[in-house]
Order: structure tokens, then sequence, then C-alpha cells
């Protein structure tokens, strides 16, 4: 397809996030999470488990936005007790936004600035640590400059990452599992040397150079990198009738801006 914006070209890339997971939970917090499970559940996941912010596990996804005459189809019961069985037994994978990310994975939902005096307090650490040494995790990140993407650490490490000093005892914790980031420039894995975060995809029009531009640390790129997948017919068709028919997905980024990114 030629015809599709960033915000569905990053939620085709995200929802490669959950392949394989199965009849595992999905917790996907905020728009293109929650659409990139979704979607993954309609083509290639069909076991995944969701709740699109029920109190139950939903058999099919609940479309974003007004639901007119649409009813939610209960697969069983998912209260906030039985969510905490799932994350302590392993077997959920969390999709969520961090406000900084470092070179380690470290994640930061916090503050911005100093802990004692920050600039900008922002919602507290949240289910992060248990997130992160429980389950595992990936990342949708859209705007990617050195603000979000910070050398050094992240301001308050709330979500653990591959930073040995940060570990209980030196030891990396059994379930700790960092497997995508999806930014609006690029697609990454932390499957770089010692748990690097590595770029595997450049969405169209955009270089590896103006990705390390607008990172803080330094990158490392998959040996055969090419171009992040256009959205299919298929997932298109599914975002339009069945996940977002109110096009919620249109003001994720600013003029919702085509995926395959125009000369200048």
């Amino acid at each position: 397809m030629s015809d599709y914006t960033l915000a569905e070209l990053c939620i085709c890339a995200a929802a490669e996030a959950f392949r394989g997971e199965g009849e595992n939970l999905a917790t996907s917090i905020g728009l293109v999470p929650r659409l990139a499970a979704g979607l993954a559940k309609l083509t290639f996941e069909p076991d995944l488990m969701i709740t699109d912010g029920e109190a139950y596990l939903v058999a099919e996804p609940v479309p974003l936005g007004p639901r007119g005459d649409y009813q939610i189809k209960i697969e069983g019961l998912m209260t906030y007790e039985r969510v905490f069985d799932i994350v302590y037994r392993g077997l959920r994978q969390a999709m969520v936004t961090p406000v900084q990310l470092d070179r380690f994975g470290q994640t930061n939902i916090s503050i911005v600035g100093d802990y004692a005096k920050p600039k900008t307090a922002l919602l507290g650490v949240r289910g992060y640590p248990g997130n992160t040494i429980n389950n595992a995790n990936s990342m949708f990140v859209p705007s990617h400059d050195q603000r979000t993407f910070v050398s050094g650490e992240v301001d308050m490490v709330g979500g653990i990452g591959y930073n040995a000093a940060r570990w209980p005892g030196g030891e990396k914790p059994t379930w700790l599992d960092l497997r995508l980031v999806v930014s609006n420039l690029a697609v990454m894995d932390f499957q770089g040397r010692d748990n690097a975060i590595r770029v595997i995809s450049l969405h169209p029009g955009v270089t590896f150079e103006e990705v390390q531009d607008n990172t803080g640390f330094e990158l490392e790129a998959l040996s055969s990198l090419g171009e992040t997948p256009a959205p299919s017919t298929e997932q298109l068709t599914l975002l339009n009738e069945r996940l977002d028919p109110h096009q919620l997905r249109a003001g994720l980024f600013k003029d919702n801006p085509p995926g395959r990114r125009l000369a200048s």
C-alpha cells in the first residue's frame, strides 16, 4: 500500500511486538498500543487476551470512540486481582509510552529534572517496576528526539532495563525481557551488543543518520537494515472498519502526515 499515514505505519509496526504471544495478556496503554494489540488479535494472534480497558477479557477488540449499538463480546472476567495473578506468572506483555528512555532500556514516567526539585512532576512510576521485572515489555514513542532518548540515564528509573548496576544484587531479573521500540522514525529492538538498542527498520524516507542525530546515545543498526513494512490492505481495512472507525488515530501526529515521507 502507498496510501497510508505515519500513525497507521506505527500501529502496524507495533502489532509485531505481539507476534508469538499466543494465549497471553496484552496490556496496551495508549492509542497506538491498544490498536496494535487489537490488530494483532484480528490477524496473526487470535488467542491473544485483551481487555481494552474493561473488567473483562473481550473476544474481539472494542472499537475506539463512540460505540453506538456495539455490544462488548465478553470472553471472561478479568478483575484487578486476576491481572496481578497473570503479572506475577509472567503471562503478559505490556506496551507503554515512556517520557524518557535511555541506552539501557530504562524508562521514566515520573519526573523531568532533578528528583529533589523536578522541572515537571508526572505520573509516578505506576506499574513500571512490576511490569519490567515480571513481564515482556515493548514501547511506543511518538516523538523521537534527544529529550526522550536521553544521554546517560533517565531522570528517574521507573522501569528496569539492561543496566547491571541497577539490578538487585547485581543479578539480572529472571523475567526481564525488553522487545520492541516503535517511534515516529524507526523500529528498534534490544538485540545489539550487551542488549544495546538496535535499529531494525527505518520508516520510509528516514535515514539512519537522522535517527542517530535525534538520539542521545549511540545506536547500533541491523546489518540488513531496511524500510518498515507498509500496512497491508487487510490491516487498513480492519483499522477503518473495526478498530478505529472514528479515525482517532488521525490526531496522533500533527497534520496526520503520510507514512511514506514526501521529498522536500
